[in-house]
């Protein structure tokens, strides 16, 4: 079985968390995700701060808008000269997310290409160091629901399946990880009117939009993922949002906590 140089040591790896984790299939996916995100917190961290930062700036950027109004192309490069002297790089977030991605079709190839057919445990020793092969069936059952499988339910009369119970709290987990993610959405959007042009209007309203946009998607796309890819990509939102919360708070789901808390 041929596994490009990303799956195969990923699969390794998430195999070794098995083993420590009581041969456990969901623990070990969550172990292993805990894990990757900690390996990527250098990187996470400053990207978080920076966008405190964004909003920080705020005020300063709105006069830029303001200054630079009647020229787009004057006020472009005025921002990129504030972003210079500020320190600051709206791209570094993307480098995180970007290996979040790239491990997530690892894990969709791997489960694909290994945890299918009658005998997993054969399938996934082909690949595993002889160090880490599997002597019995894999536990592939978390929380009584197959890993190897979509979580999916099909009800008598509707010719679709339905979101699963938990790509349902998969993709509210994204939800919320996007809203504290994006705390200076709102502050964005009322830059923006600023410029006559609007061309950062559209850039603020996507930013918005995609808040939302991101969770739909996950919940189409899980229909046909296997439910170990899809915790995955749950456990890695929430560690996110614990991450994002340490950094600024409930961030841009403060508003919801807010009226939580008056509510009781």
């Amino acid at each position: 079985m041929n596994l490009n140089i990303i799956t195969q040591p990923l699969l390794n790896l998430l195999i070794i968390f098995y083993h420590l984790l009581f041969s456990n299939l969901g623990l070990a996916i969550i172990g292993f995700t805990a894990f990757v995100r900690l390996l990527l917190t250098p990187l996470t961290l400053p990207s978080m701060k920076m966008m405190q930062k964004m909003k920080e700036y705020n005020p300063e950027l709105r006069k830029l808008k303001e200054k630079y109004k009647d020229d787009k192309k004057k006020l472009l490069q005025a921002q990129a000269d504030f972003y210079k002297e500020k320190g600051i790089n709206p791209a570094s977030g993307c480098l995180p997310q970007v290996v979040s991605i790239v491990v997530l079709i690892a894990l969709f190839s791997g489960f694909s290409n290994v945890f299918q057919g009658p005998d997993i445990t054969h399938q996934l020793n082909k690949v595993l160091y002889p160090a880490l092969q599997i002597n019995g069936e894999v536990n592939r059952f978390f929380l009584g629901r197959d890993l190897t499988k979509p979580d999916v339910f099909n009800a008598n009369g509707i010719p679709f399946a339905l979101p699963g119970v938990f790509l349902i709290v998969v993709a509210f987990l994204q939800l919320l990880s996007s809203k504290m993610m994006m705390p200076n959405v709102q502050a964005a959007e009322k830059v923006a009117k600023k410029t006559e042009e609007g061309f950062d209007d559209i850039a603020a309203s996507m930013q918005s939009q995609m808040t939302y946009l991101f969770p739909l998607i996950t919940l189409f796309i899980g229909l046909n993922f296997p439910l170990g890819v899809v915790l995955y990509w749950g456990t890695f939102s929430l560690f996110q949002a614990v991450q994002q919360y340490f950094v600024s708070g409930w961030g841009g789901l403060a508003p919801w906590v807010n009226k939580i808390r008056k509510a009781s």
